[in-house]
């Protein structure tokens, strides 16, 4: 029997802070206690939810092994203190692994299959490496010359992107500046505040005068990356870092990064049922794959796929997250599709605010919702490339 399509709203979005891998924020904490309070956080949007009623958890992850292996999802739903029937299952699809989760548990209602998801994302750069511990590419890749890419460092295909849009070092370095001054103007204007959840971060250390653990609590409540003092003479001066000759550098690279992302997904009846207040509608989502050696170009194909499934056009787009993976594959997206520039990262992007891998998607849904809600607009969009060559793109409408 065929199920009825119906929609799928986001009634509940959240984020954490985005700290810098491997001495920020979170460089200790674990990447299920991010996803634990991100979630937690999400919940306390929706009070009149039985929590109860949710029946499952979609969460993205792009290295689930290690401190975010066991089947993260599963593991925060019952950290979180879910009933136990809330099922839990973590979803790869490396940078676009939120944005997927998203996209699965909106799929999951319109065909009738649930009522109430939560989707998400988390990922600690700092714990767990890019890569993984154990990286093990399988031998058939390097058999055949048009499988070789799927090897390439990501710093390699930004390369081989720059070259061949003709991106050049001044216009990437006038690019990641841009991303660190929209930034601090948001953090300094509170736009991030609706979709930030603060963490309390625990230190402990010795007391060596009572020879016993003290313990000190910080509350994050801001993103890391984004650096006051980045301008284009010291972008200028940063060597490049993947080619001898090449112009991709760390200040126009994405940073990695710590962190987690939540969002409630519901029907129209558990909406009703709930006394629910939608936030936006799920419109449509597009995965399509690229050559891995330029993989990211990949939203050069994912856009038009997913504006072609929702009826709608690039100008019906109010507001466009596209994860600044690198400065180069951003700038070749936005010239190739013909982007709005002053629509694409507002308030900055992962040039300035980080990377957090997995999360990234999730992540910047809570942007999106918000924004368009902030902002009176109608339609966003959430987009970016992915290693071993793809590219996603989801739609959002604000309601």
């Amino acid at each position: 029997m065929t199920k009825q399509v119906q929609d799928a709203y986001i009634v509940a979005a959240t984020r954490t802070p985005i700290g810098k891998s491997g001495r920020g924020y979170f460089k200790n904490t674990r990447p299920d206690d991010l996803l634990v309070a991100a979630i937690r956080s999400a919940l306390t949007q929706v009070p009149t939810l039985d929590p109860a009623a949710v029946e499952d958890a979609i969460v993205g992850c792009s290295f689930p092994e290690a401190e975010q292996g066991m089947n993260m999802a599963r593991i925060a739903v019952q950290l979180v203190g879910f009933p136990k029937p809330v099922g839990g299952v973590t979803v790869n699809r490396f940078c676009a692994s939120g944005l997927t989760a998203v996209q699965m548990a909106a799929d999951r209602i319109r065909v009738g299959e649930a009522d109430v998801l939560i989707a998400g994302g988390a990922e600690s750069m700092s714990l767990v490496p890019m890569g993984g511990n154990k990286p093990s590419f399988n031998p058939e890749i390097f058999a055949k010359d048009e499988n070789v890419g799927i090897a390439y460092g990501m710093g390699i295909t930004a390369e081989n992107v720059a070259k061949r849009w003709k991106v050049t070092r001044e216009a990437q370095d006038a690019f990641s500046l841009q991303s660190h001054q929209r930034a601090l103007k948001a953090i300094a204007a509170g736009e991030f505040k609706d979709e930030m959840t603060p963490i309390d971060v625990v230190s402990r250390f010795p007391n060596l005068t009572t020879g016993e653990q003290g313990m000190k609590t910080r509350t994050v409540d801001i993103d890391e990356g984004p650096r006051p003092d980045t301008s284009l003479e010291g972008l200028a001066k940063l060597k490049p870092v993947f080619a001898a000759k090449g112009s991709v550098t760390a200040g126009n690279s994405s940073q990695t990064s710590d962190g987690a992302g939540a969002l409630i997904l519901a029907s129209e009846k558990a909406v009703k049922q709930f006394g629910l207040t939608p936030l936006a509608r799920f419109v449509s989502f597009a995965a399509r794959g690229v050559p891995p050696e330029i993989m990211g170009i990949g939203p050069i194909e994912a856009i038009p796929a997913a504006l072609r499934y929702a009826g709608l056009t690039l100008d019906d787009m109010g507001w466009i997250e596209l994860n600044e993976a690198f400065a180069a594959q951003s700038l070749a997206v936005i010239d190739s599709v013909g982007l709005d520039p002053a629509k694409v990262n507002p308030m900055g992007g992962a040039i300035a605010l980080g990377h957090p891998l997995g999360a990234t998607g999730a992540i910047r849904s809570a942007t999106v919702v918000h924004a368009l809600r902030r902002h009176n607009l109608k339609y966003g969009m959430v987009t970016m490339c992915v290693g071993t060559g793809q590219g996603a793109a989801g739609i959002f409408e604000r309601v």
